[in-house]
């Protein structure tokens, strides 16, 4: 059986949130699956999605301290910088992360271990509303 469906975040402030209960309140088909995958894909070039910790919300402040590091804003080399200073940092951070997850579902249930969640990685101080796309496959 396959599930496509598109699927819309309401918009937040830069940060990497965690959406696994968001994405799972519009996932309810899920439950019907005894084994399958799904993937989400990010309609987006400068936000991106991970699996990380879902306990400890300072793991999400630190991954924003660090990723703004290495991927600072203002930076003099940067040649496209029409859509703000925040916009070139958030098209990097998106390559190095990515745009897409695939996770394992079980028994009607994302196969997520203990302490994993699902991410909204926001890169833009402004982003908008974020769009993806889920698809469900399997039996």
């Amino acid at each position: 059986m396959w599930i496509q469906k598109k699927i819309k975040l309401a918009a937040k402030r830069r940060g990497f949130h965690l959406i696994t209960h968001e994405l799972l309140a519009e996932l309810t088909e899920i439950k019907q699956y005894r084994v399958g995958l799904v993937h989400i894909f990010i309609q987006h070039t400068s936000a991106s999605l991970a699996i990380n910790e879902n306990a400890d919300a300072d793991v999400r402040v630190d991954l924003e301290s660090y990723f703004s590091k290495i991927a600072p804003e203002d930076e003099p080399y940067f040649l496209h910088t029409m859509e703000g200073s925040d916009d070139m940092p958030a098209h990097i951070k998106s390559v190095m992360i990515g745009n897409d997850l695939t996770l394992p579902i079980a028994d009607g249930r994302l196969a997520l271990g203990t302490w994993q969640g699902i991410y909204l990685c926001e890169h833009r101080n402004y982003g908008g509303e974020r769009k993806l796309i889920v698809t469900l496959q399997g039996d």
